[in-house]
């Protein structure tokens, strides 16, 4: 439940945090009146490389070291990016770059305690045949474990470092922006504001931006205490007093239309309708809109959407552990935007209580289109302007694993994926789909999620564990989003294991997952087991899946992390170890697809982040016999 895990992740700021690194705070720019920096010069351009020169006049006694700092996103990269030194000429080669990229580059002196730096300028790599970029690959660098740099004053390296609850936009200025849940591991970016933001224009390097919302927004408390009135309840003033850390959740954004952006959020109050040991406070959906997310303080709350809503009527004092019974039928939680494909505009949201919930809304306001009554009656009629179940895992109760909604169009179906069982290790992805915004939405396996409710398969994601690593659990609340070329991606977060490196709280280490997307024949989404690190996409041949694999049956155990165990593909086609021993394979070079036992696994290259260095394998994922099947190549 998401209450009580936030609650234990705030607990981290008085446990976790014994020193600050010397980070972005401690460093003073461009304070060095007595030296100029000239612009940095390119010189020579490679497909992986950029030779930069640059030159310092004025009072040079105290320049201790010199460089070039470079970075694919940050316009104005610092010593938090990239950074290669400069030798005595004040000459560098910047290394290990990828193929026709365009990168930022500063060069920088430091001298007095403090940084330099002088104007950006811009260079591109030369381009690179797929082969010749997959030859030259090089993955990933940052680390997973990212307890040395997860204090605030570290932002600009967290790349995806304190990620939760995710949601993604490509902008017109060809950039991806992320927006999250209020999160982080010891509550770091609690002295930022709220619904925290970054941007990359690859998926793998992310700027981050900050907080987009730096206090309680005006219009809550006047809200809250005008239904609690109605109720006949005493206002209150609770969520101004505890509003900091963790009570902004699940932002969802989209593109509207060029210069209009909406992203809509959750408030959720603390406290309790009724004094202790009743029922839980409401939640409220708001929205903000922005003509242009690169301005990250340009975000306007234009205020109220929706709330809880109760058929119980004025029959509150539910006590606080009677989950089967609460009070409240739909939960304003988790909301997902979505323009539908005859342009009208509608809201999903919900979280655990009875279901998801649809409702349409105003195109031009973004907010509900109906007139909403108080938000309770005795009985559904009353509070039927608050939107229709759409998705249950289990008609008529109260209390159900199921949460964070996010609905997607392709290709005549609307696909609801949904987040089933708790954050901290069990949760997994699952998906429907339907031929109308409104249901019914059915799984894979035939369950009709709206009309009888029942756990939809597949599986899309689940914990899971590949040899040399510690694997990855809670990996779910994802957004799914495109590149506007028909590639599409799957974005969530994904936490450690609990204990991992003895560490206690590693449990509340949460990294921004991306994984690519591939779709089945008949049109289901297969999300990659490995995260995307911009691995070229060369043709895979038939040689190259000869040999060992480690295959993951990721069907569902709750709350058990899918260990690998070893496949073994022989240049017979025949199946030599594993679960599927004695079988046979072929492969469709045409379409990626190799058939092992009878099952299609589709292949793509990705990054092998369990390999030491990093490198490029391929991997496969692949629904069959309602079970879901990851896996990738070894040796």
């Amino acid at each position: 439940m998401k209450k009580l895990t936030f609650f234990f992740i705030s607990l981290l700021t008085v446990c976790v945090f014994t020193a600050c690194s010397d980070g972005l705070d401690n460093i003073e720019y461009n304070r060095n009146s007595d030296i100029t920096i000239a612009a940095p010069e390119v010189t020579a351009i490679t497909s992986t490389s950029l030779t930069v020169n640059s030159s310092v006049t004025g009072n040079l006694n105290n320049v201790a070291k010199r460089g070039f700092c470079y970075s694919v996103n940050a316009q104005n990269p610092t010593i938090k990016d990239n950074v290669v030194e400069a030798d005595e000429n004040f000459s560098a080669t910047i290394s290990g770059l990828m193929g026709n990229t365009t990168y930022y580059i500063r060069a920088y002196v430091y001298g007095n305690s403090r940084y330099t730096y002088s104007e950006t300028v811009t260079s591109t790599t030369a381009a690179q045949s797929l082969e010749e970029q997959l030859k030259s690959y090089v993955a990933p660098a940052y680390e997973d474990y990212y307890v040395n740099i997860s204090d605030w004053s570290n932002r600009t390296q967290w790349n995806l470092s304190n990620v939760h609850d995710p949601t993604i936009v490509l902008a017109e200025d060809g950039y991806y922006y992320m927006y999250q849940t209020d999160a982080s591991y010891g509550d770091a970016h609690a002295a930022g504001g709220h619904i925290h933001a970054r941007r990359s224009k690859n998926l793998v390097d992310w700027e981050y931006l900050g907080g987009t919302m730096q206090s309680l927004p005006e219009w809550v408390i006047p809200k809250l205490n005008e239904i609690r009135a109605t109720m006949g309840l005493a206002a209150t003033t609770a969520v101004e007093a505890t509003f900091g850390t963790n009570y902004c959740w699940a932002p969802c954004v989209r593109k509207v239309k060029n210069g209009l952006y909406r992203m809509y959020y959750s408030i959720v109050c603390p406290g309790t309708l009724n004094g202790n040991g009743t029922w839980s406070e409401r939640a409220f959906i708001g929205v903000m809109e922005n003509d242009n997310p690169a301005n990250n303080d340009g975000w306007v709350d234009k205020g109220y959407v929706i709330t809880n809503a109760s058929d119980k009527g004025l029959n509150f004092n539910v006590a606080s552990d009677d989950y089967a019974n609460c009070y409240y039928k739909w939960n304003a939680i988790d909301p997902c935007y979505i323009i539908d494909n005859d342009g009208r505009h509608y809201l999903v949201y919900g979280s655990w209580h009875s279901g998801i919930a649809i409702v349409e809304l105003d195109a031009e306001t973004g907010k509900v289109k109906a007139d909403l009554p108080t938000p309770w009656s005795n009985g559904d009629e009353g509070i039927a302007a608050y939107g229709q179940l759409i998705a249950t895992r289990r008609m008529n109760d109260r209390w159900q694993a199921s949460e964070a909604p996010e609905v997607i169009y392709r290709d005549g179906y609307y696909y609801l994926f949904l987040a089933y069982d708790a954050v901290g290790v069990p949760y997994n992805t699952r998906v429907a789909r339907a031929t109308n915004i409104a249901g019914p939405y059915l799984g894979m396996d035939g369950t009709n999620a709206t009309a009888n409710g029942g756990d939809i398969l597949p599986v899309v994601t689940h914990p899971y564990k590949f040899n040399n690593s510690h694997g990855w659990v809670g990996i779910s609340h994802c957004c799914i989003f495109d590149d506007g070329n028909g590639n599409w991606f799957y974005a969530s977060q994904g936490r450690f294991p609990e204990n991992v490196e003895g560490n206690t709280y590693s449990n509340a280490l949460m990294l921004g997952h991306v994984r690519s997307i591939r779709w089945t024949k008949d049109g289901w989404p297969l999300v990659m087991p490995e995260r995307y690190g911009a691995v070229p996409q060369v043709a895979i041949t038939e040689e190259e899946l000869i040999g060992n694999w480690e295959h993951i049956d990721l069907s569902y155990n709750y709350g058990v992390q899918k260990e690998s165990v070893t496949m073994t593909l022989a240049a017979d086609h025949t199946i030599t170890e594993g679960t599927w021993k004695g079988g046979t394979w072929s492969y469709d070079a045409e379409n990626q697809i190799l058939t092992a036992n009878g099952i299609d696994l589709y292949l793509q290259r990705e990054t092998d982040w369990e390999a030491s260095p990093r490198t490029h394998t391929i991997v496969y994922a692949a629904y069959g016999n309602n079970k879901t099947y990851w896996g990738k190549k070894i040796n």
